[in-house]
């Protein structure tokens, strides 16, 4: 392995045997003839990468993409299929919550016992006895059964040991995610500190952590490696992939009448996914919706405050629409709404829909200036005017993005109105969704 090398996993898979009934298992193992009955999942399917020493590594992927499994096969604890791992150095894992601890002994005895397997005597240990209890900070349950504690508990108890046993490369999946918000800040400046002289892994759902504290990024999918690069290119390709669905493209030629007279619209609009919840008569519905980056027209799920956007609304009229009012509505992670705008609002007067058509309408706007996070885009349209309307179609949380400013604010009160907003229909063809 290379000098500077200090994990290379090369051409790894992990496969497993799924059984469509518990009793194919035995079926299998006393029939005569060798009869298989298991079909072939490979968890992990030839993934190949290095990790150099000193290099922060960020891993992401949806649930279910393997990376858990990756992880457990670098650290030891299953062992894989196929392909080589090699690691050079003393390794320290945060795995499943309470991997490793002994539910009957206390905080104090599991120290001592994941010291043990780490190559520590109680000597050493007890050298760093106390800079681990003082860095968990759970008080008087250090010496209860860590079976009487919460998943909170649990994480700083662990993670106060794998800092404090001198490893060289430490390896950590989504364990970050349980724990209060201070605990977690505790633990990332002490990544911080930690990443400076050493290896890290790290496997997490928080874009804002892989972006800040990863050196490079790899998305795993479907037990392979999808990308591998820079965080935020490797994370911007991840949230589209994740926030979108099939692709339309609704564009072909001007042949088809999909355009106005001095316009053509040549962007995908991503349809609305079906597990999101709408509400209104129906008289219309909105069946798709994508945000671009205003200068360049390409697709983004990844946005700075201050970036001019266009959020794309595909609209289709059931019925003749009169004086049309078409709208979005920005919400937090959590639902609180942070901004609203309308056509009707900002003065923009919309032509009326035509029965069984289909309009594009484009909203430019420059994104305000909103703390990191999670965001949702609840686009709708209505009739009337905006103290007197009918709902036709609302739906909630059609549109995902993440936002990745470096705004130091920790609250947002009320709404924020969103600058030079403009509103316009782009298109309109006759025809209905299929």
């Amino acid at each position: 392995m290379e000098e500077a090398v200090v994990i290379r996993v090369e051409n790894l898979t992990k496969t497993y045997k799924l059984y469509e009934k518990p009793i194919d298992r035995l079926k299998e193992a006393i029939h005569p003839f060798g009869k298989k009955y298991h079909k072939k999942f490979d968890a992990v399917h030839r993934v190949s990468f290095k990790v150099r020493k000193g290099e922060t590594v960020g891993i992401v992927g949806r649930n279910g993409s393997g990376k858990s499994t990756l992880l457990k096969m670098i650290t030891g604890v299953i062992t894989p299929s196929e392909g080589v791992i090699e690691v050079k150095g003393k390794l320290s894992a945060l795995l499943e919550l309470g991997a490793g601890f002994h539910p009957e002994y206390s905080g104090i005895k599991n120290i001592f016992l994941i010291g043990t397997m780490y190559g520590y005597n109680r000597r050493e240990m007890e050298s760093r006895l106390d800079e681990i209890v003082r860095f968990a900070d759970i008080g008087d349950f250090i010496h209860q059964p860590v079976k009487t504690y919460s998943s909170g508990m649990f994480i700083r108890l662990a993670f106060a040991v794998a800092i404090n046993v001198d490893p060289d490369i430490l390896v950590i999946d989504e364990a970050l995610s349980v724990g209060d918000m201070r605990f977690q800040q505790k633990c990332f400046r002490k990544m911080e500190e930690f990443r400076k002289s050493k290896t890290i892994l790290l496997v997490s759902h928080d874009i804002n952590a892989i972006v800040n504290y990863c050196d490079r990024a790899i998305w795993m999918n479907d037990g392979r490696i999808v990308d591998e690069g820079h965080p935020k290119e490797v994370t911007k390709k991840y949230q589209a992939y994740m926030t979108g669905s099939t692709l339309v493209r609704y564009i072909e030629s001007k042949a088809n009448k999909w355009v106005e007279e001095k316009e053509t619209l040549g962007e995908e609009i991503d349809c609305i996914p079906n597990n999101v919840d709408v509400h209104g008569d129906g008289k219309a519905k909105i069946v798709g919706i994508s945000m671009l980056d205003a200068k360049t027209k390409e697709k983004i799920a990844v946005v700075d405050p201050g970036q001019s956007i266009d959020v794309i609304l595909k609209i289709q009229a059931n019925e003749y629409i009169k004086n049309p009012i078409v709208g979005l509505t920005l919400k937090d992670r959590i639902g609180n709404i942070v901004t609203q705008c309308n056509s009707f609002v900002i003065g923009k007067k919309l032509e009326d829909l035509t029965k069984n058509s289909i309009s594009v309408f484009r909203f430019t706007f420059t994104m305000p200036n909103l703390n990191k996070g999670v965001y949702t885009i609840s686009p709708a349209i209505a009739s009337g005017t905006q103290e007197e309307h009918v709902q036709h179609c609302w739906v909630h949380d059609a549109l995902i993005f993440q936002v990745l400013g470096k705004n130091k604010r920790y609250h947002l009160q009320g709404y924020l109105f969103l600058d030079d907003v403009e509103c316009e229909k782009i298109c309109e063809r006759m025809g209905v969704e299929t």
